[in-house]
């Protein structure tokens, strides 16, 4: 079982997260090209080993962050906040 390190509440299981897709994901303008757009809203990396991801703590305090997790171990190797740069 995965454990997250929440920001706020310390380290809790898995269960009580909920995955919010891949981190840092920049959103074109709304003027771009169809490709652009579908590029956006369907194309993901797919990691494997580490990879960025966002994730809101929905059964506590409700807080949404980020963190760098191996996509083969489920290994959490970095937490950090929304809007901050990858470390």
């Amino acid at each position: 079982m995965m454990q997250i390190a929440c920001p706020n509440c310390g380290l809790r299981n898995e269960h009580e997260f909920v995955y919010g897709g891949e981190a840092h994901v920049e959103r074109p303008d709304l003027t771009c090209e169809d490709q652009a757009w579908e590029h956006y809203l369907f194309m993901r990396a797919n990691t494997k080993g580490e990879h960025a991801e966002r994730w809101v703590h929905a059964h506590g305090c409700g807080l949404w962050f980020n963190i760098i997790r191996h996509t083969v171990s489920h290994e959490v190797l970095e937490v950090y906040a929304m809007g901050e740069v990858r470390p």
